[in-house]
């Protein structure tokens, strides 16, 4: 790691990443932006405390699954339809909120890099931290779903066993609940979907931001703004402005994902030499991060995000000493 890092033969970080002048620790409301503050907070900040703790509470169903296959009967079944169901609620949730996730970005967007100068963050600081607190969220909650496979397996079985309840006479009342425990075929589809992805918050969060970038015709404000997001989380790091270690690790969470998005907006990418986000400081600030929990914020997360999330890592134009940095993590 050593070797591949000093190929990547930095340049002096205060010629290259310019000061924001913004605290992102220390950010609140203003008077003016309060109303719609309050509004996005209650709507995708106050929920994601209970998301995680759903994962907490998971218990994967993988054995009565398996008994149920490996010896079908009603009772089997059954016992393994009540083991799948926590974990159906459980997802219909997560599909719930990235809906309200899809809804509620460009209304942050429309406010923040809509009037002109993205560069002056101090405008909106709530709205700013506000953003920042998504992106911190989307890194947790995904790192955690990564980790948890069998959601994806519970969830099939699920699905299965809806699809044949379907056809199945109505004069069974035990067998016509697995028609209607959710309305359903449609919804399962789409949260089977959503599960898909390895990484379905991200995905949300890419999607959504791109979408409203072409509507709006707003590549140029959008991707200012989310690199002088990136330009705050890297100064806070590289200047140690934080003794806090929640803070240290929310700021390399929402400076990954911040570079991440940044690649899926500009049409040449964060790792152009054109790009005003400096990937190369970015990256040896994170692989020097001497944080040896495997936690979410560790080094080897966080540059896992952006191999398997980054749009133009494999152009030609990308450095090869980047590209080696990223895929030999």
């Amino acid at each position: 790691m050593g070797q591949l890092l000093s190929s990547l033969n930095l340049r002096s970080n205060s010629d290259i990443v310019p000061e924001i002048g913004f605290d992102i620790e220390t950010a609140a409301p203003t008077t003016e932006e309060l109303e719609v503050y309050n509004e996005l907070h209650a709507l995708i900040i106050q929920p994601t405390t209970q998301l995680l703790e759903y994962f907490k509470r998971y218990q994967p169903a993988s054995d009565s699954i398996r008994d149920a296959i490996a010896s079908p009967s009603r009772e089997n079944e059954d016992k393994a339809w009540e083991a799948v169901m926590p974990t159906v609620d459980m997802l219909r949730t997560f599909y719930n909120y990235s809906s309200e996730l899809g809804t509620s970005i460009p209304t942050l967007l429309n406010v923040l890099c809509k009037d002109g100068t993205t560069k002056d963050l101090d405008r909106h600081p709530g709205l700013t931290k506000l953003f920042a607190d998504v992106l911190d969220f989307v890194f947790e909650f995904d790192y955690i779903k990564i980790r948890n496979p069998t959601i994806q397996n519970d969830f099939s079985f699920y699905r299965r066993t809806l699809q044949r309840g379907r056809s199945l006479e109505d004069s069974d009342p035990a067998k016509s609940n697995l028609r209607t425990a959710m309305d359903e075929d449609d919804l399962a589809n789409r949260i089977s979907l959503f599960i898909a992805y390895s990484t379905p918050m991200l995905k949300c969060l890419i999607d959504t931001t791109v979408k409203y970038v072409q509507s709006n015709q707003s590549t140029k404000s959008v991707s200012e703004w989310l690199s002088s997001i990136w330009a705050v989380c890297y100064q806070t790091l590289s200047k140690k402005k934080t003794n806090n270690d929640s803070i240290s690790s929310f700021c390399f969470k929402v400076m990954v994902v911040t570079i991440i998005l940044y690649d899926h907006v500009d049409p040449q990418g964060a790792f152009s030499k054109y790009s005003p986000i400096n990937v190369k400081n970015s990256l040896k600030i994170i692989s020097s991060h001497n944080n040896t929990q495997q936690d979410q914020s560790s080094t080897g997360n966080l540059i896992s995000a952006l191999r398997y999330n980054s749009k133009h890592l494999n152009d030609e134009s990308t450095p090869k000493a980047i590209k080696n940095i990223i895929m030999a993590t």
